[in-house]
């Protein structure tokens, strides 16, 4: 143990469901594994409870409550992966930002960057190690509390979407501060985009070191890009962070892990992303998959609506004990990514992966 009674990363449980792991490499799999992208949330009673009254960011820097926060959810749900219980503006506040979740409003910055003489204001070298720890011990200690269950999926935010909240201050339906960066100070945003490149590339090697078995990359941002801009402030940045992490991991004598890119509206760069060096391209509601499996030879993550599920339930739920299934897709709609093994044949969910040689022609949905 470590000296905070954390248990270092050695001799973890086997594991006993490797459907998603064996999926995402694109092999045969017997059932369409499920995970839900925002694992932990408010449609669970226990979360709510878990969280009264603590301050986000407090809660992601506690191993043992962003753990907890990360089992909750299989204790209800047969889910086939697990992903960690953090947040992606983690990555900013290590490289000295201030950030807040204020009820209502979600993330602000206090003192966003306005210039590019901001950028001075940013850690030159970002120790991950030290200022990421409490997430690496997170993803620690919930690879033993796991007990080999399912795998568990480590993620971050890529360099655009973390740079635009970085400018906007918080989130905006427009980005047009951010954009306006692109525009004014392109060498100043690519400059930005390499410094968080880089810490982005040692956080998920630390995440790997620490046990995730599994990485996603969050390109939450990429709908207010169009094609032109998406080719020079984001698919680079995505490359370089597929390459730099593989090999980093190669070099530390780890085992391979397969990485997810899941650019939010990126539609019009999927050949690109199916290119970028990540084993799994995550689709949006918005993609048909069957059209995107025809055009693209890697696995696919797809998503399904909340829509279909509320039109499967002949009533909607009054109360936190029926259908709490439900409150997943009624609450975390945006963030959603499951992989329910369909209510028909034609829903296939976000985290249903889709390898090339293999297209289910049945859903195999249990009900939970």
């Amino acid at each position: 143990m470590d000296k905070d009674g954390l248990i270092l990363p050695k001799d973890f449980p086997e594991l006993k469901n490797d459907t998603f792991l064996r999926a995402a490499q694109g092999e045969e799999i017997e059932h369409i594994p499920v995970w839900c992208m925002r694992q932990a949330g408010r449609y669970l009673p226990e979360f709510r409870e878990s969280r009264a009254g603590k301050d986000f960011f407090e809660t992601c820097r506690s191993p043992e409550a962003c753990c907890e926060l990360t089992l909750q959810p299989l204790r209800r749900f047969p889910f086939d992966a697990a992903i960690i219980f953090s947040d992606i503006l983690v990555v900013p506040q290590a490289m000295g930002m201030e950030v807040q979740m204020s009820p209502g409003k979600g993330p602000t910055f206090p003192e966003p960057l306005k210039e590019p003489e901001d950028l001075q204001r940013l850690k030159t070298k970002v120790d991950v190690s030290s200022e990421l720890d409490y997430v690496f011990k997170a993803i620690t200690l919930t690879r033993h509390r796991i007990e080999g269950k399912v795998p568990l999926i480590g993620f971050t935010g890529a360099p655009w979407t973390l740079m635009s909240y970085m400018i906007e201050g918080g989130g905006s339906p427009t980005h047009s501060k951010a954009k306006r960066w692109l525009y004014r100070y392109p060498e100043a945003s690519h400059k930005l985009l390499s410094q968080l490149t880089d810490v982005i590339v040692e956080y998920l090697l630390g995440q790997v070191k620490a046990g995730a078995q599994a990485l996603q990359v969050f390109e939450s941002h990429t709908g207010c890009l169009g094609p032109v801009e998406f080719k020079e402030f984001s698919l680079p940045y995505l490359r370089d962070i597929a390459r730099r992490v593989k090999d980093k991991i190669k070099e530390s004598g780890l085992d391979n892990v397969p990485m997810i890119v899941f650019a939010k509206d990126g539609h019009y760069g999927l050949e690109d992303l199916s290119e970028s060096g990540y084993e799994v391209v995550g689709l949006d509601w918005t993609i048909d998959p069957r059209s995107a499996r025809n055009s693209l030879s890697r696995c696919l993550q797809t998503p399904i609506r909340a829509g279909h599920i509320l039109a499967a339930l002949p009533t909607l739920p009054t109360s936190d004990s029926i259908h709490p299934f439900l409150y997943i897709y009624i609450y975390i709609l945006s963030c959603l990514c499951f992989s329910v093994s369909g209510l028909e044949e034609k829903l296939v969910c976000k985290a249903t992966w889709i390898p090339a040689h293999f297209m289910p022609q049945r859903s195999a949905y249990q009900r939970l």
